[in-house]
């Protein structure tokens, strides 16, 4: 699963969440060295703080992530990486990420 992005990926910043209790795995299996950021240093990932904003566009606060389908996820996930950023010179995160798998592959 992580080995298209693995000549793609310098390193990964995470917050201290449990949700990244297995980083030796990931980091291992993408070659890569993974930091943590400072607790309650959120401007450290500001990337992460950027797309929870964009996020919380279709999803409250108080949203519970329990009760989400599969197809709300989905269309989540469609609308942001389908959105152009200023950042990638009005490109989207999907066109991006696909011309640059292309382009490993090719290589």
């Amino acid at each position: 699963m992580m080995l298209p992005i693995q000549k793609i990926t310098h390193t990964i910043t995470s917050d201290n969440g449990k949700e990244f209790a297995f980083h030796q795995r990931i980091a291992k299996a993408l070659q890569t060295q993974f930091y943590f950021a400072n607790a309650y240093h959120s401007w450290e990932r500001g990337l992460n703080e950027h797309t929870n904003g964009l996020i919380r566009q279709y999803l409250p606060k108080q949203t519970d992530f329990t009760n989400l389908k599969k197809e709300q996820i989905q269309f989540i996930q469609a609308r942001l990486n389908h959105r152009p950023r200023k950042s990638l010179g009005y490109k989207t995160p999907a066109e991006i990420f696909y011309a640059t798998i292309i382009k490993q592959l090719a290589s």
